[in-house]
């Protein structure tokens, strides 16, 4: 079946993870993805392992073909131009301003493409007293307040996942679907923006109107509080989880699982409020209690009783449970050069038109001759472009 996105082109000028997993999920749904690279060089993350197809590359970049471009030099402009003028969408995450003094910025591409989505990627958007500064994820989640709900403020520490980087690539493809809806009622293209400060602290809402409507500052161990959130080690040190959440029926099976029906009617603990209260009088003992068994019983006990509980799984044991795999969470693709490539597969379901992995991670410039020759360009010119370091 053909892909929700099939036919939409879209040029990706974009490095290390933003705006790379935004075209990657648009690329999963079926668009035809042309990632603009540094002759030579490419994207960074290319470095992040051997002969430039890392994982981590590899992952930000399937089902996208690669074009090595220098768009400093004039030709490069011009390839790049004759490429935008056919193209729905631009992706984009260099700094705020960069494309515009090489004249390939909105403005530019508009005058050539009326119709064309724009989007532009920045740390903290492309005006106001920070535009000018570098951004990276940890950035984001440090002035977002992400991170302070994270992480042990008294001994501080950063994470260790770019929570932040694909919270913006994420809010980068919902604003790109959007524009395209719009444009085919309207006709009309646009561009669109995001940072890594704007979408980490649109994503922070739940915490920040604990504090726009209360005062509170949230730490770390706010929504451990409200949400009811439990961790523990059991007798033989493996981790697990509990979350009551509100409904009661929640509680009253934990303490059947603990075998103390006396805790269900404790006036401590007797509804969430209090709860919330007594949180840290009911964590002990829980502790306690569980560190007399084995994980395995406590989570058997506790699916019995229907209490929201989960094991905390390391990488490797989330590829051996048996509902990850059911859900074809680990791909393999074959590139011809460099053999299998082990992905995760796409985060959603849709019944009409799938996400789908169509073609392996590119390695640098494998497409150029094929992009260049739909331009039109003869196998002299692109010789000539090669010499030069145009591509």
């Amino acid at each position: 079946m053909p892909g929700a996105l099939q036919g939409i082109q879209i040029l990706e000028i974009a490095n290390y993870i933003s705006g790379p997993f935004a075209s990657m999920l648009l690329a999963d749904l079926g668009a035809d993805v042309i990632k603009i690279e540094i002759p030579r060089q490419g994207d960074p993350f290319r470095g992040w392992g051997t002969e430039g197809y890392s994982p981590i590359f590899c992952i930000l970049n399937r089902n996208k073909r690669s074009l090595s471009l220098n768009i400093q030099e004039p030709e490069g402009k011009e390839i790049f131009m004759q490429l935008a003028r056919n193209a729905d969408v631009i992706i984009e995450n260099m700094r705020p301003g960069a494309l515009d003094r090489m004249g390939l910025g909105y403005e530019a591409v508009r005058a050539e493409n009326s119709k064309i989505i724009y989007c532009s990627i920045s740390g903290f958007g492309s005006d106001g007293p920070y535009k000018d500064r570098p951004g990276y994820d940890t950035i984001g989640q440090a002035m977002s307040g992400l991170l302070s709900v994270l992480t042990d403020l008294d001994n501080p520490s950063g994470t260790g996942a770019s929570l932040s980087d694909h919270l913006t690539g994420m809010y980068a493809c919902y604003a790109i679907q959007g524009a395209l809806i719009g444009r085919a009622r309207d006709g009309v293209g646009q561009k669109v923006e995001t940072s890594l400060l704007q979408a980490t602290v649109a994503f922070c809402g739940e915490n920040s109107v604990r504090y726009l409507s209360a005062g509170i500052v949230p730490n770390r161990r706010t929504r451990l509080h409200t949400a009811q959130v439990y961790a523990f080690s059991a007798a033989d040190g493996l981790p697990f989880v509990i979350h009551l959440s509100s409904p009661q029926k929640f509680w009253h099976g934990l303490s059947q699982v603990i075998n103390r029906p006396d805790l269900k009617d404790d006036p401590r603990f007797v509804n969430r409020e209090a709860r919330v209260k007594n949180y840290s009088a009911l964590d002990e003992i829980l502790k306690t209690t569980f560190k007399t068994g084995p994980r395995e019983r406590w989570l058997k006990l506790l699916e019995q009783y229907d209490v929201p509980a989960a094991p905390i799984l390391n990488t490797k044991e989330v590829f051996e449970d048996p509902q990850v795999a059911h859900l074809d969470m680990l791909v393999e693709m074959t590139h011809p050069e460099r053999g299998s490539v082990r992905l995760v597969g796409s985060g959603i379901q849709m019944s009409q038109s799938p996400p789908e992995m169509r073609l392996p991670p590119p390695t640098l410039g494998e497409n150029n001759e094929e992009i260049l020759s739909a331009l039109g360009y003869q196998a002299a010119a692109v010789a000539k472009f090669q010499k030069k370091g145009v591509i």
